[in-house]
């Protein structure tokens, strides 16, 4: 699809002529976007044709899919803010954060603690092109910075993140609705644990991720891969669940998104989604 293709006031042709020309030559126009795609179903403007494209035709076999956009942004508001508050967690590792839309990662956490430190981990150009503006931060305590990086090379990942945030004390660890990008799920399981592993008691694994508990979903998926885009591989709850093996959940433990903590308003019942998340502490 064409660069004319974008919305108006959405996307040029190139993400940024400042980006090294490695990460230009990722930059696609004719495939989706998995970060572009949602930042459609969230109302945003950095997006193409073709990815509104398969975001309809997928949204019309699973209307669903909007709702959970809106859940997980909603999801990662309370959880940042929860850690922030009431477990005093001052560095947040958020790996495969997406493009900026509202109340991102740093702008909860320092908001909460100006001090704050957050690292964003991503590989799709589009994203990068945002990291200079995000790595401005919030305030002037707080810092924010930006890794090009894949979440299956957590080594990689930790060593850079050491340069923003600090590794002598507690880190949240947050992975909001990516880990079914990775098609292998024992190699999922392992990059959970290395990065995990890497990182000081005390830390927290925060996940999220679609589930297969909807025909609904199964035939949205299926619909998304044909497109040519990334796939994304449902996992089950139990699947999800066993993530956090050897760390300890946080009430309520693993639920669907929208009950995880809601903020009650006139004391309505959150609706369900078929998404899953939970937050755990590493001893």
């Amino acid at each position: 699809m064409p660069p004319s293709g974008a919305a108006p006031g959405g996307p040029s042709a190139s993400p940024s002529p400042g980006l090294p020309e490695d990460v230009q030559a990722r930059f696609r126009t004719d495939i989706p976007s998995p970060a572009r795609t949602w930042n459609y179903w969230l109302g945003g403007k950095d997006n193409y044709e073709v990815d509104r494209e398969v975001g309809d035709a997928t949204a019309a076999l699973n209307p669903e899919l909007i709702r959970q956009a809106r859940q997980g942004r909603r999801f990662l508001n309370r959880v940042v803010r929860y850690l922030a508050t009431e477990e005093k967690i001052r560095n947040f590792l958020d790996i495969g954060a997406g493009l900026p839309t509202e109340s991102n990662t740093h702008q909860v956490a320092q908001l909460v603690a100006p001090e704050s430190r957050v690292v964003y981990v991503d590989n799709d150009p589009m994203v990068l092109a945002h990291a200079r503006a995000l790595m401005r931060g919030t305030t002037p305590e707080g810092v924010t910075g930006y890794l090009d990086a894949d979440f299956h090379n957590p080594a990689q990942i930790l060593a850079e993140a050491a340069n923003v945030l600090n590794f002598s004390r507690p880190i949240a660890v947050m992975f909001m609705g990516v880990l079914g990008f990775s098609p292998d799920y024992e190699a999922t399981r392992r990059v959970v644990a290395e990065t995990m592993a890497g990182v000081p008691s005390g830390s927290f694994l925060v996940v999220w991720d679609c589930t297969d508990t909807s025909e609904e979903a199964r035939r949205s998926t299926e619909k998304y891969a044909e497109s040519g885009a990334l796939p994304y591989n449902l996992r089950s709850v139990e699947q999800i669940g066993r993530l956090f093996e050897g760390l300890e959940m946080v009430e309520p433990g693993l639920v669907t998104i929208s009950r995880w903590r809601p903020d009650l308003i006139g004391d309505l019942e959150p609706e369900h989604v078929h998404s899953y998340g939970a937050v755990a502490r590493k001893p």
